[in-house]
């Protein structure tokens, strides 16, 4: 007697949420954990950014980190969610191996994207957080503690949710 097609599709369910887990956990493998790597620089716009200040800016509330690249496809499809986030959330992005900041700040014309920008055309901030693939989105809580890392597409209720635990755990 077969089992009844519930089941099956149960576990066929369960099988791809396992796999995608552990290839979410083999990509942030060399994630920092812990306090969150400063970074500073030059946003597209001309103002001055430093991490710890921004977090300063924004106290009793968690960040969103975005890694992006002017080529990367997934990016695009992404955008949406970043831009929706930004409206409530404190967003900062950083566009890396996409050229000087004046080629980044005409994309961001172009794309209507206005989210402040570091562009990191070396990937110096990029590889602080140990990432290896785009889009890479970072979880920063109130205190500056690095609570998630995702890569490659997360749905923006995904991102809300851990913005809103972040910002609530204690820390």
């Amino acid at each position: 007697m077969k089992p009844p097609r519930w089941r099956r599709w149960a576990i066929e369910a369960l099988i791809f949420i396992v796999l995608f887990a552990a290839f979410q956990a083999w990509q942030t493998r060399n994630a920092p954990r812990g306090p969150a790597p400063n970074f500073a620089g030059q946003l597209v716009d001309g103002t001055t950014f430093n991490l710890a200040t921004w977090r300063q800016q924004h106290p009793d509330k968690a960040g969103l980190i975005y890694f992006w690249a002017e080529w990367c496809g997934i990016c695009r499809t992404t955008s949406g969610t970043v831009s929706n986030l930004a409206e409530d959330w404190p967003v900062i992005t950083v566009a890396i191996q996409s050229g000087p900041t004046a080629k980044v700040a005409e994309t961001m014309r172009q794309r209507e994207y206005t989210w402040p920008t570091l562009a990191d055309s070396e990937s110096q901030a990029f590889q602080q957080y140990g990432s290896r693939v785009v889009p890479t989105f970072v979880i920063v809580d109130p205190a500056g503690n690095i609570r998630a890392v995702s890569v490659g597409y997360t749905s923006e209720i995904g991102l809300r949710l851990r913005l809103w635990w972040a910002s609530h755990i204690s820390t």
